[in-house]
Protein backbone atom coordinates (compact mmCIF):
# COMPACT_ATOMS: atom_id res chain seq x y z
CA UNK A 1 0.00 0.00 0.00
CA UNK A 2 1.06 3.57 -1.05
CA UNK A 3 1.70 5.15 2.20
CA UNK A 4 2.25 9.40 2.87
CA UNK A 5 3.81 9.24 6.46
CA UNK A 6 3.01 12.61 8.96
CA UNK A 7 4.63 13.12 11.90
CA UNK A 8 6.72 15.40 14.09
CA UNK A 9 8.12 13.78 17.78
CA UNK A 10 9.82 11.17 19.35
CA UNK A 11 6.26 9.29 19.75
CA UNK A 12 5.81 9.36 15.67
CA UNK A 13 9.18 7.52 14.68
CA UNK A 14 8.68 4.31 15.97
CA UNK A 15 5.15 3.81 14.19
CA UNK A 16 7.32 5.42 11.01
CA UNK A 17 10.54 2.89 11.77
CA UNK A 18 7.73 -0.16 12.05
CA UNK A 19 5.81 0.56 8.47
CA UNK A 20 9.39 0.64 7.13
CA UNK A 21 10.65 -2.57 8.42
CA UNK A 22 6.98 -4.45 7.48
CA UNK A 23 8.42 -3.48 4.37
CA UNK A 24 5.15 -0.61 3.19
CA UNK A 25 5.97 1.66 0.37
CA UNK A 26 6.23 5.13 2.26
CA UNK A 27 5.96 7.29 -1.23
CA UNK A 28 7.05 10.51 1.46
CA UNK A 29 7.48 11.44 5.03
CA UNK A 30 5.93 14.71 5.89
CA UNK A 31 6.77 16.65 8.91
CA UNK A 32 7.15 20.29 10.01
CA UNK A 33 10.07 22.91 9.63
CA UNK A 34 13.19 22.80 11.64
CA UNK A 35 12.82 24.85 14.62
CA UNK A 36 15.29 26.50 16.95
CA UNK A 37 15.25 24.05 20.39
CA UNK A 38 17.09 24.48 23.55
CA UNK A 39 19.43 27.59 25.54
CA UNK A 40 21.69 27.52 22.71
CA UNK A 41 18.09 27.82 20.23
CA UNK A 42 19.91 25.84 17.49
CA UNK A 43 18.13 24.79 14.31
CA UNK A 44 16.87 21.39 15.15
CA UNK A 45 15.13 19.02 12.64
CA UNK A 46 12.37 17.12 13.76
CA UNK A 47 13.18 13.38 15.27
CA UNK A 48 10.90 11.87 12.53
CA UNK A 49 12.51 13.97 9.87
CA UNK A 50 16.05 12.40 11.21
CA UNK A 51 14.77 8.72 11.35
CA UNK A 52 13.23 9.06 7.82
CA UNK A 53 16.89 10.39 6.29
CA UNK A 54 18.79 7.86 8.21
CA UNK A 55 16.44 5.36 6.49
CA UNK A 56 16.76 6.88 3.01
CA UNK A 57 12.89 8.44 2.54
CA UNK A 58 12.12 12.06 1.25
CA UNK A 59 11.30 14.39 3.47
CA UNK A 60 8.69 17.19 3.13
CA UNK A 61 8.19 20.28 5.58
CA UNK A 62 5.70 22.73 4.13
CA UNK A 63 5.61 25.87 6.30
CA UNK A 64 1.59 25.74 5.87
CA UNK A 65 -0.12 22.20 5.41
CA UNK A 66 -2.19 23.91 2.80
CA UNK A 67 0.89 25.14 0.86
CA UNK A 68 -0.13 24.87 -3.29
CA UNK A 69 3.21 23.89 -3.94
CA UNK A 70 3.22 20.89 -1.21
CA UNK A 71 -0.55 19.97 -2.63
CA UNK A 72 0.54 19.28 -5.39
CA UNK A 73 3.29 17.35 -4.79
CA UNK A 74 0.83 15.05 -2.94
CA UNK A 75 -1.31 14.43 -5.37
CA UNK A 76 1.93 13.79 -7.54
CA UNK A 77 2.94 11.08 -4.65
CA UNK A 78 -0.90 10.02 -5.05
CA UNK A 79 -0.43 7.80 -1.59
CA UNK A 80 -3.41 5.03 -0.79
CA UNK A 81 -3.31 5.93 3.14
CA UNK A 82 -1.93 8.68 5.03
CA UNK A 83 -0.76 7.87 8.42
CA UNK A 84 0.09 10.45 10.70
CA UNK A 85 1.23 10.64 14.43
CA UNK A 86 1.75 13.48 16.40
CA UNK A 87 1.90 15.85 13.04
CA UNK A 88 0.99 18.96 15.46
CA UNK A 89 -1.20 20.19 12.54
CA UNK A 90 -5.08 19.96 11.36
CA UNK A 91 -5.41 18.30 8.09
CA UNK A 92 -7.88 20.40 5.65
CA UNK A 93 -10.65 18.54 4.09
CA UNK A 94 -8.84 18.21 1.25
CA UNK A 95 -6.48 16.24 2.53
CA UNK A 96 -8.74 14.02 3.96
CA UNK A 97 -10.54 12.91 1.55
CA UNK A 98 -7.50 12.72 -0.83
CA UNK A 99 -6.63 9.23 -0.59
CA UNK A 100 -8.41 6.34 -1.48
CA UNK A 101 -8.76 5.15 2.52
CA UNK A 102 -8.28 7.85 4.22
CA UNK A 103 -6.40 9.54 6.75
CA UNK A 104 -5.29 7.40 9.89
CA UNK A 105 -4.22 9.20 13.00
CA UNK A 106 -2.15 7.00 16.05
CA UNK A 107 -3.22 8.99 19.06
CA UNK A 108 -1.82 8.10 22.59
CA UNK A 109 -5.49 7.60 24.66
CA UNK A 110 -8.27 5.35 24.90
CA UNK A 111 -10.69 7.65 23.37
CA UNK A 112 -13.17 9.28 23.25
CA UNK A 113 -11.28 10.06 26.49
CA UNK A 114 -8.01 12.66 26.21
CA UNK A 115 -8.71 14.13 23.24
CA UNK A 116 -6.58 16.99 21.98
CA UNK A 117 -3.00 18.16 22.31
CA UNK A 118 -1.59 16.40 25.37
CA UNK A 119 -3.65 13.42 26.19
CA UNK A 120 -0.40 11.33 27.73
CA UNK A 121 0.05 14.14 30.40
CA UNK A 122 -3.33 14.70 31.32
CA UNK A 123 -3.58 10.96 31.61
CA UNK A 124 -0.70 10.86 34.13
CA UNK A 125 -1.92 14.09 35.56
CA UNK A 126 -5.28 12.86 36.55
CA UNK A 127 -4.12 9.79 38.04
CA UNK A 128 -5.23 7.19 35.61
CA UNK A 129 -4.62 3.74 36.03
CA UNK A 130 -4.94 2.90 32.43
CA UNK A 131 -4.34 4.77 29.00
CA UNK A 132 -3.36 3.42 25.33
CA UNK A 133 -3.38 4.20 22.00
CA UNK A 134 -5.95 4.27 19.36
CA UNK A 135 -6.17 3.91 16.32
CA UNK A 136 -8.81 6.34 14.38
CA UNK A 137 -9.72 6.81 11.13
CA UNK A 138 -9.79 10.96 10.52
CA UNK A 139 -12.62 13.06 9.83
CA UNK A 140 -12.86 17.19 10.33
CA UNK A 141 -13.18 16.89 14.35
CA UNK A 142 -10.94 16.88 16.85
CA UNK A 143 -10.12 13.33 17.35
CA UNK A 144 -13.66 12.57 16.70
CA UNK A 145 -13.45 9.95 14.08
CA UNK A 146 -14.41 6.14 14.43
CA UNK A 147 -11.78 3.58 16.10
CA UNK A 148 -10.40 0.81 13.99
CA UNK A 149 -7.79 -0.54 16.82
CA UNK A 150 -7.19 0.23 20.62
CA UNK A 151 -4.61 -0.80 22.44
CA UNK A 152 -4.12 -0.74 26.12
CA UNK A 153 -0.97 -0.57 28.68
CA UNK A 154 -1.28 -0.49 32.59
CA UNK A 155 -0.18 3.34 34.22
CA UNK A 156 2.03 2.45 37.66
CA UNK A 157 2.51 4.43 40.13
CA UNK A 158 6.36 4.89 39.45
CA UNK A 159 4.99 6.03 35.81
CA UNK A 160 6.02 9.16 34.31
CA UNK A 161 4.56 11.40 31.16
CA UNK A 162 8.18 10.17 30.16
CA UNK A 163 7.69 6.40 30.51
CA UNK A 164 4.30 6.38 29.67
CA UNK A 165 4.95 8.32 26.25
CA UNK A 166 7.75 5.45 25.54
CA UNK A 167 5.60 2.87 25.87
CA UNK A 168 2.54 3.79 24.23
CA UNK A 169 4.77 5.17 21.33
CA UNK A 170 5.91 1.35 20.42
CA UNK A 171 2.11 0.02 21.32
CA UNK A 172 1.78 2.40 18.24
CA UNK A 173 3.64 0.87 16.35
CA UNK A 174 2.34 -2.26 16.63
CA UNK A 175 -1.49 -1.19 16.30
CA UNK A 176 -1.14 0.73 13.41
CA UNK A 177 0.52 -2.07 11.32
CA UNK A 178 -2.38 -4.36 12.37
CA UNK A 179 -4.82 -1.29 11.38
CA UNK A 180 -2.81 -0.96 7.79
CA UNK A 181 -3.17 -4.73 7.16
CA UNK A 182 -7.07 -4.69 7.97
CA UNK A 183 -7.28 -1.68 5.50
CA UNK A 184 -5.50 -2.59 2.75
CA UNK A 185 -7.23 -6.27 2.88
CA UNK A 186 -11.08 -4.67 3.04
CA UNK A 187 -11.59 -6.39 6.92
CA UNK A 188 -11.60 -3.33 8.61
CA UNK A 189 -14.30 -2.49 11.48
CA UNK A 190 -15.14 0.47 12.79
CA UNK A 191 -16.60 2.00 15.47
CA UNK A 192 -17.83 5.33 16.40
CA UNK A 193 -16.90 7.48 19.48
CA UNK A 194 -19.03 7.45 21.94
CA UNK A 195 -19.91 11.22 22.63
CA UNK A 196 -21.17 10.80 26.46
CA UNK A 197 -17.39 9.83 27.30
CA UNK A 198 -15.67 12.66 25.30
CA UNK A 199 -13.12 14.03 27.39
CA UNK A 200 -10.34 16.84 26.24
CA UNK A 201 -6.92 17.25 26.63
CA UNK A 202 -5.55 20.73 26.62
CA UNK A 203 -2.19 22.53 25.80
CA UNK A 204 -0.41 23.00 28.88
CA UNK A 205 -0.03 26.44 30.23
CA UNK A 206 1.84 27.73 33.40
CA UNK A 207 -0.87 27.88 35.90
CA UNK A 208 -1.27 23.87 34.58
CA UNK A 209 2.41 23.72 35.72
CA UNK A 210 2.09 25.88 38.92
CA UNK A 211 2.44 23.69 42.29
CA UNK A 212 -0.99 24.57 44.54
CA UNK A 213 0.15 23.21 47.60
CA UNK A 214 -3.66 23.25 48.92
CA UNK A 215 -4.32 20.64 46.53
CA UNK A 216 -3.96 16.72 48.37
CA UNK A 217 -0.78 15.16 48.35
CA UNK A 218 -2.29 12.36 45.87
CA UNK A 219 -3.18 15.53 43.53
CA UNK A 220 0.61 16.96 43.35
CA UNK A 221 2.34 13.97 43.55
CA UNK A 222 0.32 12.73 40.22
CA UNK A 223 1.04 16.74 38.77
CA UNK A 224 5.13 16.30 39.08
CA UNK A 225 4.94 12.89 37.40
CA UNK A 226 2.76 14.06 34.47
CA UNK A 227 4.75 16.69 33.77
CA UNK A 228 8.06 15.03 34.38
CA UNK A 229 10.13 15.24 31.95
CA UNK A 230 8.96 18.23 30.21
CA UNK A 231 8.11 21.10 31.29
CA UNK A 232 8.05 20.07 34.65
CA UNK A 233 6.15 21.15 37.55
CA UNK A 234 7.07 24.81 39.47
CA UNK A 235 6.63 25.93 43.05
CA UNK A 236 8.43 29.91 44.05
CA UNK A 237 11.25 29.73 46.03
CA UNK A 238 11.22 33.19 47.02
CA UNK A 239 11.36 35.19 43.81
CA UNK A 240 13.01 32.10 42.09
CA UNK A 241 11.22 29.46 39.82
CA UNK A 242 11.83 25.95 41.64
CA UNK A 243 10.83 22.70 39.63
CA UNK A 244 10.18 19.82 41.47
CA UNK A 245 11.12 16.72 39.32
CA UNK A 246 10.52 14.30 41.61
CA UNK A 247 8.09 13.59 44.79
CA UNK A 248 6.38 11.03 47.16
CA UNK A 249 3.55 11.04 49.61
CA UNK A 250 4.72 10.99 53.14
CA UNK A 251 2.25 8.81 54.10
CA UNK A 252 3.67 6.18 52.13
CA UNK A 253 5.89 3.42 53.40
CA UNK A 254 8.49 3.87 50.54
CA UNK A 255 9.34 7.01 52.55
CA UNK A 256 11.71 6.25 55.04
CA UNK A 257 12.05 7.92 58.43
CA UNK A 258 9.11 9.17 60.74
CA UNK A 259 6.13 11.33 58.70
CA UNK A 260 6.67 15.12 60.00
CA UNK A 261 4.20 16.76 62.14
CA UNK A 262 1.78 18.48 60.08
CA UNK A 263 -0.88 19.66 62.84
CA UNK A 264 -1.35 23.46 62.21
CA UNK A 265 1.06 23.51 59.47
CA UNK A 266 0.26 25.90 56.53
CA UNK A 267 0.44 24.99 53.07
CA UNK A 268 3.48 25.27 51.13
CA UNK A 269 5.79 25.24 54.15
CA UNK A 270 8.69 23.36 54.02
CA UNK A 271 8.44 20.35 57.15
CA UNK A 272 12.23 19.76 57.15
CA UNK A 273 14.35 17.05 56.03
CA UNK A 274 13.34 13.79 55.08
CA UNK A 275 16.36 11.26 56.09
CA UNK A 276 18.01 9.88 52.43
CA UNK A 277 15.41 11.52 50.38
CA UNK A 278 14.62 15.35 50.10
CA UNK A 279 12.77 17.74 52.10
CA UNK A 280 8.81 17.57 53.15
CA UNK A 281 6.21 20.67 52.38
CA UNK A 282 2.56 20.62 53.72
CA UNK A 283 -0.02 19.81 51.20
CA UNK A 284 -4.00 20.30 51.20
CA UNK A 285 -4.17 16.96 52.92
CA UNK A 286 -0.69 16.06 54.42
CA UNK A 287 2.72 16.18 52.93
CA UNK A 288 5.23 15.67 50.36
CA UNK A 289 8.73 14.35 50.16
CA UNK A 290 10.23 16.14 47.72
CA UNK A 291 12.87 13.89 46.24
CA UNK A 292 14.49 15.87 42.87
CA UNK A 293 14.37 19.73 42.09
CA UNK A 294 16.38 22.14 39.88
CA UNK A 295 16.58 25.61 41.30
CA UNK A 296 16.00 28.41 38.13
CA UNK A 297 19.08 28.89 36.51
CA UNK A 298 20.76 25.57 37.78
CA UNK A 299 20.94 21.55 36.83
CA UNK A 300 18.89 18.70 38.08
CA UNK A 301 19.78 17.10 41.32
CA UNK A 302 18.59 15.68 43.95
CA UNK A 303 16.80 17.33 46.65
CA UNK A 304 19.03 16.07 49.56
CA UNK A 305 21.85 17.64 47.66
CA UNK A 306 19.73 20.89 47.07
CA UNK A 307 19.32 20.89 50.93
CA UNK A 308 23.38 21.40 51.01
CA UNK A 309 23.59 24.19 49.25
CA UNK A 310 20.67 25.97 49.71
CA UNK A 311 19.23 27.69 52.81
CA UNK A 312 16.02 25.83 52.91
CA UNK A 313 14.89 26.24 56.78
CA UNK A 314 11.70 24.68 58.30
CA UNK A 315 8.92 27.53 57.75
CA UNK A 316 10.01 28.15 54.36
CA UNK A 317 6.82 29.21 52.47
CA UNK A 318 6.61 27.73 48.81
CA UNK A 319 4.67 29.16 46.43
Amino acid sequence: MRIVYMGTPDFAVPPLKTLIDRGHEIGAVVTQPDRPRGRGQKITPPPVKVAALEAGFPVLQPETIKDREFMDVLRKLSPQLIVVAAFGRILPPEILKFPQYGCINIHASLLPKYRGAAPIHWAVMDGETETGVTIMQMDEGLDTGDIILAGRIPVEPEDTTGTVHDKLAELGAQLVVKAVEQISAGRVARVPQNEELAGYAPLLTKEVERIDWSRSSAEIFNQVRGLNPWPGAYTMLGDRVLKVWKAEACTTDRIPGPVPELAGRKPGKVLGPVPEVGFAVATGNGCLAVEEVQMQGSRRMKASDFMRGYDLPDGTLLG
